[in-house]
Protein backbone atom coordinates (compact mmCIF):
# COMPACT_ATOMS: atom_id res chain seq x y z
CA UNK A 1 0.00 0.00 0.00
CA UNK A 2 2.63 2.38 0.64
CA UNK A 3 4.67 1.84 -3.08
CA UNK A 4 1.81 4.27 -4.30
CA UNK A 5 2.13 6.73 -1.57
CA UNK A 6 5.80 6.72 -1.83
CA UNK A 7 5.65 6.73 -5.81
CA UNK A 8 2.92 10.21 -5.19
CA UNK A 9 5.35 11.75 -3.10
CA UNK A 10 8.30 11.28 -5.31
CA UNK A 11 6.25 12.28 -8.30
CA UNK A 12 3.53 14.87 -6.80
CA UNK A 13 5.53 18.07 -7.76
CA UNK A 14 6.96 17.00 -10.92
CA UNK A 15 3.22 16.90 -12.58
CA UNK A 16 1.63 19.36 -10.71
CA UNK A 17 1.67 21.76 -13.86
CA UNK A 18 1.00 18.79 -16.52
CA UNK A 19 -1.88 17.73 -14.08
CA UNK A 20 -3.47 20.82 -13.79
CA UNK A 21 -3.48 21.72 -17.77
CA UNK A 22 -4.75 18.05 -18.28
CA UNK A 23 -7.71 18.49 -16.08
CA UNK A 24 -8.44 21.52 -17.98
CA UNK A 25 -8.77 19.57 -21.26
CA UNK A 26 -10.76 16.78 -19.92
CA UNK A 27 -13.88 19.24 -19.39
CA UNK A 28 -14.36 18.53 -22.84
CA UNK A 29 -14.53 14.51 -21.95
CA UNK A 30 -16.64 15.02 -19.25
CA UNK A 31 -19.69 12.95 -18.69
CA UNK A 32 -21.34 10.24 -17.72
CA UNK A 33 -18.81 7.76 -19.14
CA UNK A 34 -15.55 9.27 -17.61
CA UNK A 35 -17.42 9.39 -14.36
CA UNK A 36 -18.46 5.70 -14.68
CA UNK A 37 -14.81 4.95 -15.68
CA UNK A 38 -12.83 7.15 -12.30
CA UNK A 39 -15.68 5.00 -10.50
CA UNK A 40 -13.95 2.19 -11.58
CA UNK A 41 -10.49 3.80 -11.14
CA UNK A 42 -11.35 4.69 -7.52
CA UNK A 43 -12.29 1.40 -6.38
CA UNK A 44 -9.06 -0.10 -7.86
CA UNK A 45 -6.73 2.39 -6.40
CA UNK A 46 -8.36 2.65 -2.92
CA UNK A 47 -7.68 -1.09 -2.91
CA UNK A 48 -3.57 -0.28 -2.72
CA UNK A 49 -3.95 3.01 -0.62
CA UNK A 50 -4.92 3.47 3.28
CA UNK A 51 -5.77 6.79 3.61
CA UNK A 52 -4.28 6.51 7.24
CA UNK A 53 -0.84 6.04 5.63
CA UNK A 54 -1.09 9.54 4.18
CA UNK A 55 -3.85 12.08 5.29
CA UNK A 56 -2.56 14.55 2.76
CA UNK A 57 -5.79 15.93 2.68
CA UNK A 58 -5.87 16.93 6.80
CA UNK A 59 -2.53 17.92 6.45
CA UNK A 60 -2.57 20.33 3.68
CA UNK A 61 -6.56 21.24 2.67
CA UNK A 62 -9.21 23.20 4.46
CA UNK A 63 -12.37 21.80 4.86
CA UNK A 64 -15.14 23.05 3.22
CA UNK A 65 -17.73 23.33 6.20
CA UNK A 66 -21.63 23.60 4.94
CA UNK A 67 -24.45 24.97 7.73
CA UNK A 68 -25.62 21.54 8.38
CA UNK A 69 -22.14 20.34 9.18
CA UNK A 70 -21.64 23.44 11.70
CA UNK A 71 -24.93 22.35 13.09
CA UNK A 72 -23.71 18.82 13.63
CA UNK A 73 -20.34 18.94 14.63
CA UNK A 74 -21.18 22.22 17.04
CA UNK A 75 -24.10 20.00 18.82
CA UNK A 76 -21.40 16.80 19.07
CA UNK A 77 -18.99 19.60 20.12
CA UNK A 78 -21.43 20.94 23.20
CA UNK A 79 -20.64 24.39 21.87
CA UNK A 80 -23.21 26.95 20.22
CA UNK A 81 -23.48 27.47 16.61
CA UNK A 82 -21.52 30.49 17.17
CA UNK A 83 -18.91 29.76 19.34
CA UNK A 84 -17.84 27.11 16.74
CA UNK A 85 -17.84 29.26 13.82
CA UNK A 86 -15.78 31.87 15.78
CA UNK A 87 -13.74 28.76 17.39
CA UNK A 88 -12.94 26.92 14.25
CA UNK A 89 -14.59 28.35 11.19
CA UNK A 90 -13.38 31.34 8.03
CA UNK A 91 -14.35 32.15 5.13
CA UNK A 92 -11.42 31.45 2.45
CA UNK A 93 -10.47 33.63 -0.44
CA UNK A 94 -13.28 31.69 -2.84
CA UNK A 95 -16.08 32.30 -0.23
CA UNK A 96 -16.25 29.45 1.31
CA UNK A 97 -16.43 28.55 5.26
CA UNK A 98 -13.91 26.47 5.65
CA UNK A 99 -11.40 25.35 8.82
CA UNK A 100 -9.01 27.71 9.78
CA UNK A 101 -6.28 25.29 10.93
CA UNK A 102 -4.18 23.28 8.53
CA UNK A 103 -2.89 20.71 9.41
CA UNK A 104 -7.30 20.12 10.44
CA UNK A 105 -7.55 20.21 14.26
CA UNK A 106 -9.38 17.14 14.03
CA UNK A 107 -6.70 15.18 12.52
CA UNK A 108 -4.59 12.98 15.66
CA UNK A 109 -1.12 11.51 15.53
CA UNK A 110 -1.83 8.28 14.15
CA UNK A 111 -4.05 10.44 10.90
CA UNK A 112 -7.43 9.55 12.47
CA UNK A 113 -10.10 11.88 12.76
CA UNK A 114 -11.21 12.63 16.39
CA UNK A 115 -14.65 13.70 14.51
CA UNK A 116 -14.77 10.90 12.25
CA UNK A 117 -18.61 9.83 12.58
CA UNK A 118 -19.75 13.66 12.58
CA UNK A 119 -17.13 14.97 9.94
CA UNK A 120 -18.23 17.51 7.35
CA UNK A 121 -19.71 16.33 3.69
CA UNK A 122 -16.55 17.72 2.10
CA UNK A 123 -14.20 15.39 4.22
CA UNK A 124 -16.66 12.17 3.57
CA UNK A 125 -16.78 12.52 -0.04
CA UNK A 126 -13.08 13.58 -0.56
CA UNK A 127 -11.48 12.89 -2.73
CA UNK A 128 -14.37 13.66 -5.16
CA UNK A 129 -13.55 10.46 -7.64
CA UNK A 130 -15.96 7.62 -6.64
CA UNK A 131 -18.93 9.62 -8.13
CA UNK A 132 -19.42 12.54 -10.34
CA UNK A 133 -16.09 13.02 -11.11
CA UNK A 134 -16.75 15.50 -13.98
CA UNK A 135 -18.48 17.87 -11.47
CA UNK A 136 -15.97 17.69 -9.58
CA UNK A 137 -13.10 18.30 -12.18
CA UNK A 138 -11.84 21.37 -10.92
CA UNK A 139 -10.70 19.94 -7.78
CA UNK A 140 -9.04 16.92 -9.33
CA UNK A 141 -5.94 19.15 -10.32
CA UNK A 142 -5.15 20.48 -7.30
CA UNK A 143 -6.11 17.54 -5.08
CA UNK A 144 -2.98 15.68 -6.98
CA UNK A 145 -1.00 17.56 -4.88
CA UNK A 146 -2.60 16.41 -1.53
CA UNK A 147 -4.21 12.83 -2.43
CA UNK A 148 -2.50 10.07 -3.86
CA UNK A 149 -5.60 8.01 -5.28
CA UNK A 150 -6.48 11.27 -6.97
CA UNK A 151 -2.68 11.40 -8.53
CA UNK A 152 -2.90 7.87 -9.92
CA UNK A 153 -6.31 7.57 -11.12
CA UNK A 154 -5.73 10.88 -12.88
CA UNK A 155 -2.76 9.21 -14.14
CA UNK A 156 -4.29 6.00 -15.09
CA UNK A 157 -7.18 8.53 -17.02
CA UNK A 158 -4.22 10.32 -19.01
CA UNK A 159 -2.59 6.91 -20.11
CA UNK A 160 -6.60 5.55 -21.56
CA UNK A 161 -7.60 9.19 -22.57
CA UNK A 162 -4.79 11.37 -24.18
CA UNK A 163 -5.72 14.86 -24.37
Amino acid sequence: MADLIDDWRKKRENYKKENLKYVKKLKKHSGKALDNFASELDEAVFKNIDCLDCAGCCNGLPAMVNKTDTLRISKKLGLNVSEFEQVYLQEDEDGDTVFKNSPCVFLLEDNKCSIYEFRPKACREYPHTAKDFSKNLHYHGTNTMHCPATFHILARIKKSLPI
